[in-house]
């Protein structure tokens, strides 16, 4: 259920009114999300019978923490039900018992409630653990409790608005004056955009990428079908004897109600009539597979028949033969191809028969034969996935190049301008004839995409292709039977623009498969504050990661707890902020997620795998804390110049601290005594920079609220900053929102709809 986790609401009635306005869709408060981690330090503790007072004061901090973050989720779950009648009574029991075993928790850390002989420096803590692991039971479950009650509120809402927004379409589609189109649009419009903003949470809240690729193929189309459907529908208005503009707007209406349908699919997990999702194997991903079985045979000869191996084979041949029986592949592929087939089958007929020979007689020389086999076939593979790679991507860089210059979509729009019937209808062969080329691309390109997401993108780009394509024609012949109708005009170039669009998204789309072939990225970009190796750090290669045992494990273990704790001191400090969106929290609240991943590291858990990931997150920490010093520097102009001294002296001391840590994350070391050094010595100097973040934040939140009481108002932020990419990723944070469906242009199409009597 991490999909709500990671959402930072104010406290008391902003939580409230954000529960009211969403339904509680991503509602919930930051801290939550670590809550089962703060519970495993508390449980996972050593059973030493004596403990120091500082260790008695850190575990009360985290039972306290657990507690806090508790109460603010519980608050949030509470709203939720009191606007969702059907589920209240559940969704209340839930938040009863995660209130009452957060303040179980709380009870037995709490160092004031045990007793503390003042003759011992030590005291006996967690004579009831026991009741510590069923109040963290009740709390789990009650929690998950409420996420699911959430999460079922949040997939109604989706499938409400998606019944609204059908409904409306039915209207649109059957209005006849265009006072009654342009009231019905409005409505329509203001569907939309809650409709983009429900289903771009979820997009951002799903973690399968397989189907967040589907989802925003489906929200990609509603985006660009949004326009072409005021276009379509004004041209029809305008037009309403004119059959291809009729066809025009039909074609538009259906293809909205597909990918609504397949929204709700993805959100509801199901299909119509319950049939499976059926997507079409690739080349990529039968080699892979192929690949996976021949090599099992080192240390199994008989987990699979030599019938499956043969079976999976003739699958991958049958599948290059989209390349040799393709008009657009070059005759060196196309026999490169044919003859790499034709020695992967025998190089499978010679791994079948050692195979078969080592089932009965295990001797030293037969499985030296058997390795060399594997080697041999595997090594094919790889040469006919090469191949085949180079066909796709050569195929499509050709074409991208040689449609860019969009001269058959200029030609259109002259000769339809003109009325010339007759130059417009063979412009449409010449674009029906692209249409044919770039779908063949997409077929192919999506062989040797090599990810899943990246497979669903062929497959949406070529759908475009095929319905765009028949689209622009049906308005190209419209503008030619009406040359002096704006309108028409209009509509015509929304569907090129979409047309255009595609093709640049292709081209970003070539990039990103050549970039996964050459071990560019990998099938999730998750952490994008950790730089790509020979792209952002030219020392890289002569680094050699490590990998910290055990022992070194447990002697920064006590470090990141430290680390841990000052995060929920952070997200703590950060949750106080009535402005979200303000840069200083923001960058704060960027720099706990980092520091966060970097405790994981401590535990041997999270994304940060070895010792060079660990130096990759501090630079990128490091430099976050450097912008959030500017910002600090942009507010000492703001404040009264009673204050701006101390603030500046405290944003000064964050620039030395992130150097520091720069310079000590960049530092080459060799051996693993140095590697470890230098491993400790990044976490301390975080610890330290968070330690600092901690004073800085309810510094800065005070001085606003000071500043806004002396003089109305700060000062408004620069618009560009609305849209910056921040470098830091904050891991419990959601992904910034998907962009909604063209909503500023869908209202100047609606604000001059009533220009449309002099089109």
């Amino acid at each position: 259920m991490g999909q709500w986790a990671g959402l930072h609401p104010g406290v008391g009635e902003e939580e409230t009114g954000c529960a009211r306005k969403k339904g509680g869709a991503n509602c919930f408060p930051s801290a939550t999300r670590r809550t089962p981690d703060t519970i495993t330090t508390l449980i996972n503790h050593k059973d030493k019978p004596k403990r120091s007072d500082k260790t008695l004061q850190a575990i009360q901090r985290v039972g306290q923490a657990v507690n806090l973050a508790v109460g603010r989720f519980v608050t949030v779950g509470e709203a939720i039900a009191n606007e969702n009648h059907e589920l209240k009574e559940e969704m209340s029991v839930a938040c009863i018992e995660a209130r009452r075993a957060g303040e179980t928790i709380a009870q037995l850390t709490d160092v004031a409630s045990l007793d503390h002989p003042e003759s011992d420096s030590h005291i006996t803590i967690f004579t009831d653990k026991t009741g510590v692991v069923k109040a963290a039971r009740l709390l789990l479950s009650s929690v998950t409790k409420v996420l699911v009650l959430a999460d079922r509120i949040v997939i109604k809402q989706i499938i409400t608005s998606r019944n609204k927004v059908l409904a409306t379409m039915e209207q649109l589609e059957k209005v006849s004056s265009f006072q009654e189109f342009v009231q019905i649009f409005s409505q329509f419009g203001n569907e939309m955009v809650e409709f983009a903003h429900l289903t771009g949470d979820r997009q951002n809240d799903l973690k399968d990428e397989k189907k967040k690729a589907r989802m925003a193929a489906s929200r990609a189309v509603l985006e660009k079908c949004t326009m072409m459907l005021l276009t379509a529908s004004k041209t029809c208005l305008r037009h309403p004897d004119c059959e291809s503009a009729r066809i025009n707007k039909d074609g538009v209406f259906h293809r909205m109600r597909l990918a609504l349908e397949q929204v709700i699919e993805i959100v509801t997990d199901s299909r119509p009539n319950g049939e499976n999702e059926m997507v079409p194997i690739s080349i990529y991903s039968g080699i892979k597979e192929f690949k996976n079985k021949v090599e099992g045979l080192r240390e199994n000869l008989y987990f699979l028949s030599k019938e499956n191996l043969s079976t999976m084979l003739e699958v991958i041949l049958e599948h290059t033969e989209d390349f040799t029986d393709s008009a657009y592949t070059s005759h060196e592929h196309r026999e490169h191809i044919l003859e790499l087939s034709k020695q992967a089958k025998m190089e499978l007929e010679q791994l079948v028969s050692v195979w078969m020979q080592a089932q009965n007689q295990k001797t030293k020389d037969l499985m030296e034969d058997l390795e060399v086999a594997i080697l041999k076939t595997c090594q094919c593979m790889n040469e006919l996935k090469r191949e085949v790679h180079s066909a796709a991507t050569s195929l499509a860089a050709d074409l991208l190049k040689y449609h860019m210059d969009h001269m058959v979509l200029k030609a259109l729009k002259i000769t339809g301008v003109e009325g010339n019937l007759e130059a417009v209808a063979e412009y449409t062969c010449k674009l029906s004839e692209q249409k044919e080329q770039l779908v063949e691309m997409c077929r192919l390109l999506r062989h040797v995409s090599g990810t899943e997401p990246l497979e669903i993108t062929c497959i949406h780009a070529e759908d475009t292709f095929q319905v765009t394509g028949p689209q622009i024609i049906s308005a190209a012949e419209t503008l030619a039977l009406h040359p002096s109708s704006k309108i028409a005009k209009e509509n015509l170039e929304v569907f090129c623009e979409a047309w255009e669009s595609q093709l640049s998204d292709m081209s970003m789309l070539l990039r990103e498969i050549n970039d996964v072939f050459e071990g560019r990225r990998g099938e999730k970009r998750v952490y994008l504050s950790l730089p790509r190796p020979g792209k952002h750090n030219a020392n890289l290669k002569a680094l050699k990661p490590v990998k910290l045992d055990t022992e070194e494990q447990a002697k920064i273990a006590k470090l990141g707890l430290e680390l841990h704790l000052l995060t929920s001191d952070v997200d703590s400090e950060t949750e106080k902020w009535e402005d979200q969106e303000n840069e200083i929290v923001q960058h704060g609240q960027g720099m706990s997620s980092m520091a966060y991943s970097m405790y994981l590291f401590t535990r041997g858990e999270g994304l940060l795998k070895t010792t060079q990931d660990l130096f990759h997150q501090a630079e990128i920490f490091a430099t976050e804390g450097t912008k959030l010093a500017s910002a600090l520097h942009a507010l000492s102009d703001q404040v009264h110049d009673d204050d701006k001294p101390l603030l500046l002296l405290e944003a000064e001391k964050l620039i030395s601290m992130c150097k520091q840590l720069q310079i000590t994350a960049k530092a080459s070391v060799q051996g693993k005594s140095a590697t470890f050094t230098k491993v400790d010595a990044c976490i301390l100097k975080t610890r330290n920079v968070m330690t600092l973040l901690c004073q800085l934040l309810p510094l800065c939140c005070k001085l606003l609220r000071k500043n806004k009481a002396g003089n109305g108002c700060l000062k408004p932020a620069p618009p560009w900053r609305e849209d910056r990419m921040r470098t830091g990723t904050n891991a419990h944070t959601p992904e910034r929102r998907a962009e909604t469906f063209g909503i500023k242009s869908l209202e100047n199409h609606v604000t001059n709809m009533t220009f449309l009597e002099s089109k």
